[in-house]
């Protein structure tokens, strides 16, 4: 094994695993022969780690043996990766930029000779215990380091590796498809209950599909972002024949002129631009991005020189007609990720193709990026697995088990980005009561250990839900588990929108579908859980049913917390009057001929969990009301003293004491309702207005805005 070119390469043997130590990085052979021990020096610098064997095929070409390869990272370090990942983790996201990405391209092929290989970028560094294995699949580029911006999230829940295509190899696509096929092959055998995820961008993607029709009974799971399937409709199809008469002096301009039509500069230059940052400052940042970014793109023409772009254009051609031909024989679960303004190929319309084609299939559409989706602004890879529930280390997906937290980026995306200004609007404030009965600003009475069930009144349409998502957070790191309505987890939900949506976000922040099992399973890993027994009803409410509780007839959660020792805590939310008034609801709309058709339509397809035993929250005649919009109040919480179930038998045995501590959860409710009610009218920054002018003399940074004295 030796250092070349900034990364490092074993020439013969095949590897089993790379640790990299204090010191140097350590490889062992698979055959159980010895291990090699590099220098620090000839790691330190490294961005990746390379790996494999060269083999002889027929035709002369030269492509890489698999390789197995393990990074299990600094020994110090590798006992907090099996723990798992506290709520805000650092994901790295926009540490690294585009910049980056060419300097690495320039490096690489700087010493480009050989077949194509696998390479473990370092800074993916050690990923949780069990985790799967992650392929990626190069575009057009060749140089495997399109992941660059999210090496490090993905390198925490994936074992990562890169597939690099030499800038003067000719391997033909069907070797290609050989390789990586033995790469899915071994990986499968080593590790027969684990799916493998194979990351395929732009011409990657025909060759993630056409592996994917030669093994069908591999668990697989396919992330297609851009598929070259498409290349025979490409915009670009009538310049082609141009690009090879052009004589070779002009050629250095096409890699340039090809930037700018494969991917946006500016989303590029905006990567690690915070969202917080004032305008001013933001316009200062990407202008010193932009400036920083444009030297770069001539390097394209290192990345792909003349002979090499009109090789990969015939190996685009060829690969989109060999994955076409074989779609009826993909079995694997695939998302496609397709870009709005892809002026290279007509990505939208072949992501709603391949949807159709294949038999497990979901779309996002990213309408304002461009072909290089994977390298430009906007929502982490991670994220995008997490919300569309393609993240799972066993065959089966599980929820509860699989939920990775919400990183920092993930939170300040969500509350910025998806949410905007609501925070602002709402100036949600919260209260919590300590064991002694004192009602104390904050979130300090609230217990730090699980298992934790929250337990309160759902605001109309849930509104109070970003509140306490940001407010749990913010405040105590704690990432709630909300028990959601199975609506939001149906196939359906696909139906409404192919862009990234509220639906995805939900589950990115810990909703999982409403059942006994998973509250069961919650509650085992110890999870701060937030349950609403009135559910979709009482969020759904009609008129002058505003902080009423509609819960059911009997207790359903008091026994299963006992089980656990859970601690209960009833909290009370008010303040959706102060947001909207209610001009129709369901009882108003289904008197509107048409109107009301569509909403038993909608009633009538609903999931059914609830049976008339537990009484009118059990009702499923539900629409969205009709809102008129006011000037916004303030959202109130607050949080009453815990109630603890640890060691209370005779709750487990007894149904009568079960159904008493059921009462009792629900009278500190709607004390806590009854006590913001009448406290918010003590409040004097209660009205958006005096909150904001408040805020101009006392900036939040340093003064929050004040509320009543509890």
């Amino acid at each position: 094994m030796a250092s070349v070119g900034g990364f490092l390469v074993s020439p013969v043997g095949s590897v089993r695993c790379v640790t990299r130590h204090r010191f140097g990085v350590r490889a062992q052979s698979l055959e159980g022969g010895g291990s090699t021990v590099l220098s620090s020096e000839s790691v330190n610098g490294s961005s990746s780690v390379v790996v494999g064997t060269q083999k002889n095929h027929n035709g002369g070409s030269l492509v890489m043996e698999e390789t197995k390869v393990r990074l299990l990272g600094v020994e110090e370090k590798k006992g907090e990766a099996e723990e798992g990942l506290a709520a805000l983790w650092d994901d790295g996201y926009g540490r690294r930029s585009v910049e980056d990405y060419f300097a690495a391209a320039k490096e690489i092929c700087r010493s480009d000779g050989g077949p194509p290989r696998w390479f473990c970028p370092v800074e993916c560094g050690p990923p949780l215990k069990d985790s799967p294995t992650l392929l990626f699949l190069p575009g057009m580029d060749g140089t495997g380091l399109g992941l660059t911006l999210h090496h490090q999230a993905l390198g925490k829940v994936f074992e990562v590796r890169c597939l690099h295509v030499p800038v003067h190899d000719r391997t033909p696509f069907e070797e290609l498809v050989k390789l990586v096929g033995e790469a899915v092959k071994l990986e499968h055998a080593l590790f027969p209950n684990k799916p493998i995820y194979l990351v395929g961008d732009s011409f990657g993607g025909s060759l993630a599909l056409a592996v994917a029709a030669h093994n069908p009974t591999v668990d697989l799971v396919l992330i297609l972002s851009n598929p070259a399937t498409s290349f025979g409709q490409s915009q670009l199809q009538p310049l082609f024949p141009i690009l090879e008469a052009l004589p070779d002096e002009l050629h250095v301009a096409v890699p340039f002129v090809l930037s700018f039509i494969m991917g946006d500069p500016v989303k590029m230059a905006s990567v690690n631009i915070g969202n917080r940052l004032p305008p001013v400052k933001k316009v200062e940042q990407l202008s010193y991005n932009l400036t920083a970014l444009l030297p770069c793109l001539p390097e394209l023409a290192n990345v792909i020189p003349r002979d090499t772009l009109l090789w990969k254009l015939k190996l685009l051609k060829s690969a989109a007609a060999y994955a076409n031909s074989r779609l009826h024989a993909v079995k694997a679960e695939v998302l496609v990720l397709a870009s709005g303004k892809d002026n290279l190929l007509p990505s939208v319309n072949e992501a709603k193709r391949l949807s159709g084609l294949l038999s497990n299939c979901k779309v996002r559409v990213f309408k304002d990026s461009g072909h290089t989706l994977l390298l430009e602004d906007g929502i982490g890879l991670l994220t995008i697995i997490k919300g569309t529930c393609m993240y799972r280390p066993s065959r089966r997906h599980d929820l509860v088990r699989d939920f990775i937290p919400p990183s920092m980026t993930e939170f300040r995306y969500a509350m910025d980005q998806v949410v905007g200004s609501f925070r602002s609007v709402t100036g949600s404030v919260f209260f919590s009561t300590l064991e002694d009965g004192k009602i104390v600003k904050g979130l300090s009475g609230v217990p730090e250990e699980g298992p934790v069930l929250y337990v309160g009144y759902h605001m109309l349409l849930g509104l109070e839900l970003i509140s306490l998502t940001d407010g749990f957070l913010s405040e105590k790191g704690i990432a709630l588990r909300g028990i959601a309505h199975p609506e939001l987890f149906m196939p359906k939900v696909e139906s409404f929108s192919s862009e990234f949506s509220m639906f995805d976000w939900v589950k990115i922040f810990g909703g999982v579908p409403v059942s006994a099992s998973n509250l069961f399973k919650l509650l085992s890993t110890k999870s701060h859980v937030l349950l609403y027994p009135g559910g979709a009803r009482e969020a759904l409410h009609y008129k002058g049913e505003e902080y009423k509780l509609i819960w059911p007839d009997h207790p359903e959660f008091v026994r299963m917390a006992a089980r656990f020792g859970a601690t209960i805590v009833p909290f009370g939310a008010v303040g959706e009057d102060d947001i909207a008034e209610m001009v129709l609801d369901y009882n108003d709309l289904m008197k509107i001929p048409i109107v009301n058709d569509s909403i038993r339509e909608m009633n009538r397809d609903s999931v059914k969990f609830r049976d008339e035993r537990s009484g009118e929250v059990a009702n499923q005649n539900l629409s969205f009301p009709v809102l008129v919009p006011k000037i916004p109040g303030r959202f109130y919480f607050l949080f009453g003293k815990p109630i603890r179930t640890k060691g209370m038998e005779n709750v487990l045995k007894d149904r009568e004491s079960a159904n008493q501590m059921y009462l009792q959860i629900k009278s500190e409710v709607e004390s806590n309702l009854n006590y913001l009610i009448k406290k918010r009218e003590e409040d004097p920054y209660r009205n958006i207005i005096d909150r904001k002018l408040y805020q101009i003399f006392y900036p939040p940074q340093t003064d929050p805005t004040p509320s009543f004295k509890p």
